[in-house]
């Protein structure tokens, strides 16, 4: 069955919170029922103590237990009054006890009596006429002789008695023994010990509901970002990337939100680049197919001569289209990191020059000059692939000989900086705008007439160097050079 995220945790909150409150429930009615007990325990040893004591001095002045055995009346009154708890009106035990033979103590009682325990005993009331089936401590002595002789006592309960003597002139002159049984024998301590554990369910019970309200009041307030973000996700999800989020607070609900800002304007920008990307390839193939539908129709029609110089135009169109395509696949391969690097520690001026020396001839044909500055004094070695060095190499070269101007120049600067090397062209006029350098390693972006297609390519070639760059983990920055023309500085780092 489906449960929502609010419900799931209003359940962990509350099922945790009642475990907790169970834990502190068994443990707080254990460690009370022991310190309680060990109370009760003090409290039966020091009137044991006082019964001593009382004994003690009867025997002091008479000498003798006679006085004592013979009266009944005034064993009970010894029993009840020393009893610093007693109540004002005498207990019902000592009914009982004087229905009973003088030597006979205590009373005649079903054996459970000695061994009940506080969960066995019956809800005790007020009202006197009840007798609860307890044993006090007081129906639990006996007083015995010197000799160990019953004076107070029954025989066939004996054997099972604990001796306290009873000492005058340095002698044992009886004992007091004390029958086993709970220490919590008082209708009072019962009633106590039944109170407290009522109070604790019910501060139990309390502690759950407000436990269950302050579980539903945070499930509430957790659950809110959480279905907020829910929401957005499946706006997101159909292509309405101006979801945005309310960021709220600085936890980790907040930063959630912040991400999925962030992913938001990223799939934005994302969804944009694809779009121009679309009407770039589209724009840039269309112009192309249309002036060889143009000189085909031409053909076709009469209107043009099928010769050689037809057939060149033709073909140059056609090979247009060729590098345009590769162009493509180039930059769709570096952008997905798909151009395949075989690195290895290379010397990148004997590629740069064999390079020059590929491209020297067209130079001359548009007289260009060419100069190469070699600073870095000795051999230099990058990470690198050899051939993506060449033709990132040979895009900045083209790139300067499809755009400079007749008579312009060309010069190359190689330096070494602490562990990094810079490689700068810098060419002749034409120059580049100031607002157009950003824009310069964006594909299919031109700047103006002076470098249309029909001199250059279709703006793929800086976008292509941008990656092989990054791939070296490397820099490439372009700016306006002293020349009057393009500046593009190359930064590597140096492995060796």
């Amino acid at each position: 069955m489906y449960k929502s995220i609010r419900v799931k945790l209003f359940l962990t909150l509350l099922l945790t919170t009642m475990l907790v409150v169970a834990g502190m429930y068994c443990f707080m009615r254990v460690s009370f029922e022991r310190g309680f007990m060990a109370f009760v325990e003090s409290r039966q040893q020091k009137h044991l103590e006082h019964l001593v004591a009382a004994l003690t001095e009867h025997y002091e002045s008479h000498q003798n237990w006679r006085s004592l055995s013979n009266d009944k009346k005034k064993w009970l009154a010894m029993l009840w009054q020393v009893n610093e708890h007693r109540h004002p009106r005498p207990p019902p035990w000592i009914g009982e006890a004087l229905a009973t033979p003088d030597n006979v103590w205590p009373p005649k009682l079903p054996e459970e009596y000695a061994h009940t325990s506080p969960s066995r005993h019956p809800k005790l009331h007020d009202d006197d006429s009840f007798r609860p089936r307890l044993v006090p401590l007081e129906m639990r002595v006996m007083l015995l002789n010197a000799d160990r002789s019953l004076i107070f006592g029954r025989a066939d309960l004996a054997g099972q008695l604990s001796l306290l003597p009873i000492r005058y002139g340095g002698q044992n002159v009886g004992y007091l023994g004390v029958l086993p049984g709970k220490p919590l024998n008082q209708s009072g301590d019962i009633q106590f010990m039944e109170q407290q554990a009522q109070e604790l369910i019910w501060i139990a019970l309390l502690m759950v509901l407000l436990s269950a309200g302050l579980a539903l009041l945070i499930a509430y307030v957790l659950g809110r970002p959480l279905k907020r973000i829910t929401a957005a996700s499946k706006a997101l999800a159909i292509g309405r990337y101006d979801t945005r989020l309310p960021v709220d607070g600085h936890d980790e609900l907040g930063q959630l939100s912040r991400d999925f800002n962030g992913l938001a304007a990223a799939l934005g920008q994302a969804e944009q680049a694809r779009q121009r990307w679309v009407a770039d390839i589209s724009h840039e193939l269309r112009t192309p197919l249309a002036v060889l539908r143009g000189e085909l129709e031409a053909l076709q029609d009469g209107v043009r001569p099928l010769n050689l110089a037809a057939v060149d135009s033709l073909y140059g169109d056609v090979m247009r289209l060729n590098r345009l395509a590769e162009d493509l696949y180039q930059l769709v391969l570096s952008d997905q990191g798909a151009l395949s690097y075989r690195k290895a520690p290379v010397d990148p001026v004997p590629i740069l020059q064999r390079d020059l020396n590929a491209l020297s001839a067209q130079y001359q044909a548009k007289s260009l000059a060419v100069a190469l500055d070699n600073q870095l004094g000795k051999p230099v070695m990058l990470y690198a692939d050899a051939d993506r060095l060449s033709q990132l190499f040979r895009n900045i070269l083209n790139n300067t000989l499809h755009y400079t101007e007749s008579g312009g120049q060309l010069r190359i600067l190689m330096v070494r900086q602490h562990d990094q090397m810079f490689i700068e062209f810098t060419d002749s006029a034409p120059g580049i705008p100031e607002v157009a350098l950003p824009k310069l390693f964006e594909r299919f972006y031109r700047v103006d007439s002076s470098r249309n297609r029909s001199l250059g390519g279709a703006g793929l070639g800086l976008a292509i160097c941008r990656n092989i760059v990054e791939a070296h983990n490397g820099t490439i920055t372009a700016s306006n050079s002293g020349l009057g023309g393009l500046n593009l500085r190359i930064t590597f780092p140096i492995s060796i």
